[in-house]
């Protein structure tokens, strides 16, 4: 997980990767889109080259291209889904963006809102995932940096992290998951 954070002066890049599941889920969404997109395309060359007329084939061929995109474009969004967290300490700004495809979704927020890094653990006795999070007060809706499965990998993460932006790494693993402090 060395290659998911970057630093550059004040400035810390975390990149989230997607889970390889949905990497897999997009392949059939994209193949079944570009079946019925294919069959679109054999349809009008079959209109355009003279062996049917396209006033007869219109309705089938808006349909299938209809469902073609229905089927693809959440293909396509899986596929290309990348979320980063870009925290600057010289702006004292945190921008969330999520990204797929063209599109950029970005939610910016105040770095003075938070006031430390946790670790926590998510309680599975099959498969403890340890979460970094950037916390702030009550109120404030934490933001998840990263999860790894090692404890040592979430801890040299949140380490460098407080480093960088000079605030404390505090450890929550195995404590109860809503103590009233």
């Amino acid at each position: 997980m060395a290659g998911a954070m970057t630093v550059d002066g004040g400035m810390v890049r975390i990149d989230r990767p997607m889970p390889w599941v949905g990497r897999l889920l997009s392949l059939p969404l994209l193949a079944a889109s570009g079946y019925l997109l294919w069959n679109v395309a054999l349809g009008l060359r079959q209109d355009f080259s003279g062996f049917g007329r396209l006033a007869d084939d219109l309705v089938p061929v808006l349909v299938f291209t209809g469902l073609g995109l229905l089927v693809g474009i959440p293909g396509v969004i899986l596929l290309t889904f990348r979320t980063f967290v870009v925290l600057n300490e010289t702006l004292r700004q945190i921008v969330i963006t999520r990204q797929f495809g063209p599109l950029n979704l970005r939610k910016r927020r105040n770095l003075a809102d938070y006031h430390f890094i946790s670790i926590a653990d998510d309680y599975d006795a099959d498969l403890t995932t340890y979460e970094v999070n950037l916390c702030g007060n009550k109120g404030t809706e934490p933001i998840t940096l990263m999860s790894f499965t090692k404890r040592d990998e979430a801890d040299k993460l949140a380490s460098e992290i407080g480093r960088v932006l000079k605030l404390p790494a505090r450890d929550y693993v195995g404590t109860e998951p809503y103590s009233d402090d």
